[in-house]
């Protein structure tokens, strides 16, 4: 039976033991990836399109986002600490509720890493090709080398994203070559961002008028169902801000002590992130105002032609809700023009932090997921000498390279939140359920009350999920549809627990006792 392909977690651990990475991640730098996945994109592009979705209620749009991956991540860390093996909710939902199940979780966080990193990937590019090399040199990369024929709003002439294509390369390239160095090489990344937020905050708050803040919520709290407008639509947006939190767990595997460090760098990350994304949004508002440009019925939609029309229009020349690089034409406009191009400089320099964390995140899915035997196994393959899954991270840059060159990212924040609700509420589930059927088990953290706990958490996911835009929540079951056929043409023939195989070691003395299975007696005995 399918749903009886539960595989036990004493299983998952040995197997993981047989044919794992390199434990070289710490507390600090698992807390350095979460911030830079979740401090990047959000941030530094989507505080224009929350501002025009809810007006100066952004803030509030960051509460009640935050708040939705609070509960999240306090039911990640019981079940990352518990399992501490690569593949985050995939892995979680596999020993609680079975293999197809599983397989969905993992086939959306496929969808939520990698639509991200395509859509990071051509934000880059359009910093790297306005700020660095049209504003600070005065070079103009030819629209058929800097955009896609499916650019939205129609780049006229365009061809291929080329710088796009490039970073998603060089990351790859940077994942393939070790943990260890690209962690490192993020540490400085992080660095650097939080440094820009922070003159930003401090350049920002004080001039911040109260009079900007009203009205508060001009779209009100709901803006109805699909239309993905009002606080709540707005939230449903700036979730994409937070996403990046979770890919903490996915690293468990190759972190020290996870029982300790994964719910640190779990919560450690969320909590600095939900800081600096409430200073940074008053600063923001408070200084220029971030009153959303309104049509007959509301807001006008983020990326329709009617919503630019109104933007080219003089009176909002130093509106934040028309801006694409929201921070810098912040400071710029309250006369820190200097200080605005370097934001835009650090924000050139952060992206490729995302990108490497999502990236990082998808590639480790893959690999448990091909350990599992449910996707090729030359996927699991480690390189002798990085010591990383090598294959399947070449692979996954590849596709996002080619997504990044040629296909749309507008509103592929609100895509990826879809699969990413999905995963949130699973794992939500599996630990809830795990709680009551194997209350013994050692739990180095614990949830506080997670009968109310894991209930806020799955109805928060589903909350926004609802209040996505509707043809984001229809790629979800779409996107679902096509890897339920991948499984039943391969994952569900070639799965090792389908096949009654569990992994182990032959000479691993700790794996065996784990698993009941008494060691062979010593031959120099």
């Amino acid at each position: 039976m399918i749903f009886g392909r539960v595989k036990p977690l004493d299983a998952i651990l040995a197997t993981a033991r047989k044919k794992s990475l390199p434990r070289t991640l710490g507390a600090f730098q698992l807390t350095l990836f979460g911030i830079g996945c979740v401090i990047g994109t959000g941030i530094f592009v989507l505080t224009a399109a929350g501002a025009q979705k809810a007006g100066p209620g952004l803030m509030l749009a960051f509460v009640v986002a935050g708040a939705v991956c609070v509960v999240a991540a306090l039911c990640y860390a019981e079940i990352a600490s518990m399992i501490p093996v690569a593949g985050s909710a995939y892995t979680y939902t596999y020993s609680v509720m079975g293999e197809l199940l599983a397989w969905t979780v993992g086939w959306a966080l496929i969808l939520e890493y990698a639509v991200a990193a395509s859509a990071v990937s051509v934000g880059w590019s359009g910093y790297f090709v306005n700020t660095i090399l049209y504003e600070s040199m005065g070079i103009q990369l030819p629209t058929y080398l800097s955009a896609g024929p499916l650019a939205l709003g129609g780049a006229e002439g365009g061809l291929i994203n080329l710088p796009a294509v490039v970073i998603a390369l060089l990351v790859t390239w940077l994942l393939m070559i070790g943990t260890t160095e690209s962690a490192r090489v993020n540490a400085v990344l992080v660095t650097i961002k939080i440094t820009a937020l922070t003159a930003f905050i401090a350049l920002t708050i004080p001039r911040a008028e109260a009079a900007n803040f009203s009205p508060f919520l001009p779209a009100g709290v709901f803006g109805g169902f699909g239309s993905g407008v009002g606080l709540v639509g707005a939230a449903a947006t700036i979730f994409f801000a937070y996403v990046g939190f979770d890919a903490v767990s996915t690293a468990a595997e190759e972190t020290k002590n996870p029982q300790r460090n994964v719910p640190i760098g779990l919560i450690g990350s969320l909590a600095i992130c939900t800081v600096f994304y409430m200073l940074v949004a008053a600063g923001a508002v408070g200084t220029i105002g971030g009153q959303p440009i309104m049509g007959d019925t509301g807001p006008l939609t983020v990326g329709t032609p009617e919503l630019a029309r109104q933007c080219a229009m003089p009176q909002y020349a130093d509106a934040l809700v028309c801006s694409n690089e929201a921070l810098a034409h912040v400071l710029r406009t309250i006369g820190f023009g200097t200080v605005g191009n370097m934001l835009g400089y650090a924000a050139f320099l952060a992206l490729p932090s995302v990108i490497l964390i999502l990236l990082f995140g998808q590639t480790r899915i893959f690999f448990v997921m091909s350990r599992d035997g449910l996707l090729p196994e030359v996927l699991s393959n480690v390189h002798p000498k990085w010591k990383t899954p090598h294959v399947v991270t070449a692979i996954t840059g590849t596709v996002v390279a080619f997504a990044a060159a040629f296909l749309p990212v507008g509103q592929l924040a609100d895509i990826a939140n879809a699969g990413t609700l999905y995963a949130f509420t699973m794992v939500a589930v599996a630990v809830w359920l795990l709680r009551r059927r194997d209350p013994k088990r050692e739990r180095p953290f614990k949830v506080p009350a997670l009968w109310l706990v894991a209930p806020l958490t799955i109805g928060g996911c589903l909350f926004l999920f609802f209040n996505l835009p509707a043809a984001a929540m229809l790629v979800l079951p779409a996107w679902g549809a096509i890897g339920l056929v991948i499984y039943f043409l391969y994952g569900y023939r070639s799965s090792h627990v389908g096949k009654g195989i569990i992994e182990l070691h032959e000479d691993d003395p700790e794996a065996m006792p784990a698993m009941g299975i008494t060691p062979p007696a010593d031959p120099k005995a």
